[in-house]
């Protein structure tokens, strides 16, 4: 009878209730919600893991269309800027001037070079451009070339064979010197080399007849060549530089009528009897050097200078 009992007892027992990780007991139905609760928050990882990976692509691909924006842009200025040349070349075509001022060239433009028969007048200023083209002295016509605001540190050994040149203006450049061709511009009238390197007076200018201007300013030049009676520009400009001494054959300029030495490092007796009384200047700007004005009016010779300053004024009035 025992036995039957412990029989009948074992194999009418209950299962034993489940434990939640919590501690806390659950049933048959507790223990199923909680697998249908995995379940569904294993299908949530799944669909984040998924936006995820295309959110990635949909970055991928934006940065992708970005990029080819990009290069479509570029293309389309350099589209652009080929067309702004052609206009420009098929204008000089007709009027035989040709104007490339800023246009961020790097170098002059090879289409120019069919027109060196035909241009007088090229302006490519304000571009970065830093050597010109051997070609470029073949413009045999050419009587006005402005290259202001670039990168040029020389100049063509033969621009000598420019010989209709009239008006050079290389201002805002890093130049230090003139070759020597330079001196066989015989038709050179007006000249710009201001805000460039030069530490001298270039000597290749004195053998230039029809000058009319010469404007060195914001250089650094100290001092003027013992022959500068040979210079035959009517106009000097030398203003902001470090001009220390003037000789004494400045007085003997021929043709010299302007002359411009501001800020410079002059002192009052630079400017002898001589230069003052016999000289042809007849407007000699001298502020900003080693000495005041009152210093100036009361050298000997200032008198005379003044009467030539006067008889000049009172021609423009």
């Amino acid at each position: 009878m025992l036995s039957c009992f412990s029989c009948t007892c074992t194999s009418n027992r209950e299962e034993e209730p489940s434990s939640t990780p919590g501690g806390v007991t659950a049933g048959p139905e507790q223990a199923q919600v909680q697998t249908q609760v995995s379940v569904r928050a294993a299908q949530a990882q799944q669909r984040q893991g998924q936006e995820f990976v295309n959110r990635g692509t949909c970055d991928s691909t934006e940065i992708q269309g970005r990029r080819r924006n990009s290069n479509n842009s570029a293309s389309l200025r350099k589209i652009m800027g080929n067309s702004n040349l052609k206009q420009h070349i098929e204008t000089a075509k007709k009027t035989g001037a040709c104007q490339l001022r800023n246009l961020k060239f790097k170098e002059v433009p090879e289409e120019l070079q069919a027109l060196s028969k035909t241009l007088r007048s090229v302006d490519l200023s304000d571009n970065s451009i830093n050597q010109f083209p051997p070609w470029i002295v073949s413009f045999g016509n050419l009587k006005n070339f402005t290259v202001n605001n670039c990168k040029l540190s020389s100049l063509p050994d033969d621009i000598g064979q420019l010989k209709k040149l009239e008006v050079l203006s290389l201002s805002g450049n890093v130049i230090s010197r003139l070759p020597r061709s330079f001196s066989n511009l015989s038709h050179l009238k007006n000249l710009t080399l201001s805000k460039n390197r030069f530490k001298s007076f270039p000597a290749e200018l004195l053998s230039l007849q029809q000058l009319d201007l010469v404007d060195l300013s914001q250089n650094a030049i100290t001092d003027l060549p013992a022959d500068i009676s040979r210079l035959q520009t009517v106009e000097l400009n030398l203003n902001q530089n470090q001009v220390s001494l003037l000789p004494e054959s400045l007085s003997l300029c021929p043709r010299l009528k302007v002359l411009r030495l501001e800020e410079n490092c002059l002192e009052a007796s630079s400017f002898t009897p001589a230069f003052l009384k016999n000289s042809k200047v007849s407007l000699l700007v001298v502020e900003g050097n080693m000495f005041d004005m009152k210093t100036f009016h009361n050298l000997e010779g200032y008198d005379e200078y003044m009467e030539r300053y006067t008889a000049t004024k009172k021609k423009f009035n």
